[in-house]
């Protein structure tokens, strides 16, 4: 076939700048060919490369005496949990994939991480994701209506609609939005009940930002022994190299390309064959079969096929063992006929390996795939030239060096400027503010916004008890998985001695809508508040992965956003003793309709010493008394921790106000304090107090135990807030001062525990006792009661009727 001339207009349909192009054209020595220009065009995209974002994350703090492999280096990053086991965990995005094929996406988001951490040897037992949405309801309030129309029919946007046609507009949105939230949803059930991997935990979240592009971040951790760590390097010039898994088709087709650049309904439609399509039940097999190989010292080098496929996985395995490789692409078996070399290098399909095998092995490779009933080829050989050389039936086609190719793409300092919104989010004022009408109402309100609703019609799609590791499900402030010896690799288990058992706390959180008002304190917050719920859970933090979701970086004050939430991030993990093991960067994320809030999502790794020390949020036994660590409220912050918050979004329909403080030596002290105390055996449930504020954490902690399926066990709490007469009374119920836990202990406790907390500094406040059947609160100005049957009906069914 006859490859198309390079010209300027192809080189940019391949999103590389001339400037780029002439980089590629000196490292060759000459033009490259097409298949060249393809390989380079994925191998330089912001996916693979980071070529805008690299000088940011070596800000990152990477190192602690835990980290066995880390940021980087590998596929994921290992921790170790002692008694020679560690823990290898990763968090990625599959965003514009979903946007355009939901399901797909999202099922091959999940198999890709999958595949990352059975790559380094470990045997993947949980997963978590963290998705979001534009709006699948209405807007409750009369003033969020009347804002959403005004945004749509506001007289500076070219050819506004009419009232109507925007009314029509919003309800054909929140369709798509439902469409979507259903489709994701879907294909990580699929995927991870058919490969049989529990989805533990996880976050939800809807805002108009995401309409069009919503993200999906998924997280898997996987177990292994120390010895067990394997690498992905082509070592040992003429060791061979095997291909596994199923044929290579047309699916997936430079994926990683569109992942970096701005989603658009033409680009959307234009990349529908760059979506993956997966297959579960061949993942499980790959799986088995791998770490079954990896158990006979056969392997020298292992690698995934994920982004940028073939191109990616050859490329970056030589570069890190500083060898070259060599490939015949008539050996690697097509699924599609005539496929060329362009398609077969660039193509994504799922669930394929790249195996580097130590010579004279390579019957006892075979026997593990025949015995797997896997495909596999070998479809070339490790060199010691430096360079990736592909061939195509003899004829070489691509011929570059492979370190140049996977590790020296061009990095950019990117210029960033303050965004001019924030001088009117920063001038922002309670005094607009009217007071709460009805504080009961509004509880109703917030505990029906399907942000801070309950996500059972979510997870109750994912098997989230499969393995039998499962000791806190999802619904409380961080799962915690059982590791125990049938978790490591089979041959791993034969000479380990005793039986192990180890528990693994884990969580992801990101308020976005506090990065979008400030950048560097939302950032913080977002690991503050993972780290808080480990905290509440009897964990302490091991390690992070994060996911930085943002718009284009070239626009300079989104790269603002991007710059400020990162060193939020690398301050707070530093401060909390959380090295970054890895992560992922998705840029571009905007639709037509506008950039998504900036959404550094943050997934914390903690590790509880005892079972007895695990701890869940609900209230647990009639008469323990309701305790407050930390401040009722920040008295120092002029908003009283209101700006940002979900009372200000979805009752008064605003989404402005500089968001609450995040004093971190607080915070540790809080977590600290609290951990100790239930170290101690003094703690019987354990909250935070995020989005909706205490009232909120109040009611949930009321409301969210399940015994069986659906099947709630509801009990009251009568609260008793009169102390505090001189705050706000919206600010005391709903704002959201950082560095505060709900806690439940028996009575005759409760007075030592206050007493702990004044000696270790910490703020700690009576404020109720535990029992009845309804949440009743009251204050110096009012009081109001509500049965806790009424209040877990709007919370537990939110999601449900909107989706029906």
């Amino acid at each position: 076939m006859t490859e198309p001339a390079i010209t300027p207009a192809l080189v940019k349909q391949h999103n590389l700048t001339p400037e780029e192009y002439e980089k590629i054209v000196g490292i060759l020595g000459r033009e490259p060919s097409y298949t060249e220009l393809g390989v380079f065009s994925v191998m330089w995209s912001e996916h693979c490369s980071y070529k805008n974002t690299r000088p940011l994350l070596k800000t990152f703090p990477t190192k602690s005496p835990r980290i066995l492999v880390g940021a980087g280096e590998e596929n994921a990053g290992i921790i170790d949990i002692g008694d020679g086991l560690a823990i290898a965990f990763k968090i990625e995005s599959h965003n514009h994939p979903s946007a355009v094929e939901p399901f797909q996406g999202a099922a091959t988001g999940l198999g890709g991480i999958i595949r990352d951490i059975f790559t380094m040897g470990a045997r993947p037992i949980c997963a978590i994701d963290s998705i979001r949405f534009g709006p699948i309801t209405e807007p409750q309030s009369a003033l969020s209506s009347v804002a959403l129309a005004k945004e749509e029919i506001r007289p500076d946007r070219a050819n506004p609609p009419s009232f109507a046609e925007a009314t029509e507009g919003r309800q054909s949105a929140i369709q798509n939005n439902r469409r979507l939230f259903a489709g994701v949803v879907s294909g990580v059930a699929h995927y991870g009940n058919c490969f049989g991997i529990p989805t533990i935990a996880g976050e939800v979240c809807f805002d108009k930002s995401y309409e069009g592009n919503p993200l999906v971040n998924v997280f898997c951790l996987g177990v292994l022994r120390h010895e067990q760590i394997a690498r992905g390097a082509a070592k040992g010039a003429g060791n061979p190299v095997f291909y596994v898994g199923p044929a290579t088709g047309r699916d997936g087709l430079a994926g990683a390309a569109f992942a970096s650049q701005d989603l658009t309904e033409a680009s959307a439609e234009g990349q529908r064959g760059a979506v993956q399509v997966g297959d579960p039940f061949m993942e499980k097999l790959v799986c088995e079969a791998c770490l079954e190989l990896l158990a006979t010292d056969a392997v020298a080098g292992i690698q995934d096929m994920g982004a940028a496929g073939l191109t990616c996985s050859t490329c970056e395995t030589a570069a890190r063992a500083g060898t070259g490789i060599e490939i015949e692409l008539s050996k690697v078996p097509q699924r599609a006929p005539h496929m060329t070399p362009y398609e077969i290098m660039l193509s994504e399909s799922q669930e394929r390996m790249l195996i580097i095998v130590h010579a004279g092995r390579e019957d006892e490779v075979k026997r593990i795939f025949d015995k797997w009933d896997l495909p596999w080829a070998l479809i070339g050989h490790v060199t010691d030239t430096g360079r990736m050389v592909v061939k195509n039936n003899g004829f070489v086609v691509v011929d570059v060096p492979a370190k140049k190719l996977a590790d020296e793409a061009p990095v950019y300092q990117r210029e960033s400027r303050e965004p001019a919104y924030l001088l009117a989010v920063r001038a922002f004022t309670l005094d607009g503010v009217p007071p709460l009408p009805d504080a009961a109402a509004a509880l109703d309100q917030l505990l029906a916004w399907p942000t801070i609703a309950s996500k059972n019609w979510v997870y109750r799609q994912y098997d989230h008890m499969v393995r039998d590791g499962s000791v806190v499900c999802p619904g409380s402030d961080a799962a915690v998985v059982r590791i125990k010896s049938d978790s490591l690799p089979r041959e791993a288990t034969a000479n380990s001695g005793p039986a192990l058992e180890k528990f693994v706390a884990m969580t992801v959180d990101c308020n976005a809508g506090y990065v979008y008002l400030d950048p560097y304190e939302g950032a913080k917050i977002a690991v503050a508040e993972a780290a808080r719920n480990l905290a509440c859970s009897g964990a302490v933090p091991l390690g992070a992965t994060d996911n930085l979701n943002f718009a284009n970086p070239h626009n300079l004050e989104l790269f603002w956003q991007l710059k400020e939430s990162v060193r939020g991030l690398a301050d707070a993990c530093r401060f909390f003793n959380a090295p970054v093991t890895g992560g992922n960067c998705s840029l571009y994320n905007q639709s037509p309709g506008g950039p998504i809030d900036p959404t550094p999502t943050v997934a914390l790794v903690g590790l509880i010493e005892k079972r007895e020390h695990i701890t869940t949020q609900w209230f647990k036994d009639e008469g323990d008394i309701i305790l407050l660590l930390g401040d009722i409220v920040d008295k120092s912050d002029p908003l009283l921790g209101l700006g940002g918050s979900a009372l200000l979004q979805e009752v008064h329909g605003l989404k402005t106000g500089s968001p609450p403080r995040c004093d971190m030596e607080k915070e540790r002290a809080m977590h600290n304090t609290l951990r100790g105390f239930i170290y101690s055996g003094l703690v019987k449930s354990a909250h935070d107090c995020s989005e909706g504020g205490l009232a909120v954490a109040l009611a949930e902690s009321c409301i969210s135990q399940q015994i069986a399926r659906d099947t709630p066990r509801l009990i009251g709490a009568q609260v008793d807030l009169t102390a505090f007469a001189d705050v706000r009374l919206d600010a005391l119920f709903f704002g959201e001062t950082q560095s505060r836990a709900v806690i439940s202990v028996a009575p005759g406790d409760a007075v030592k525990v206050l007493e702990r907390a004044r000696i270790m500094q910490v703020p700690a406040a009576k404020l109720g006792v535990v029992g009845g059947t309804a949440l009743s609160i009251k204050t110096s100005d009012t009081e109001f009661s509500r049965p806790v049957a009424e209040l877990h009906s709007l919370w537990w069914n939110s999601i449900a009727q909107a989706m029906r």
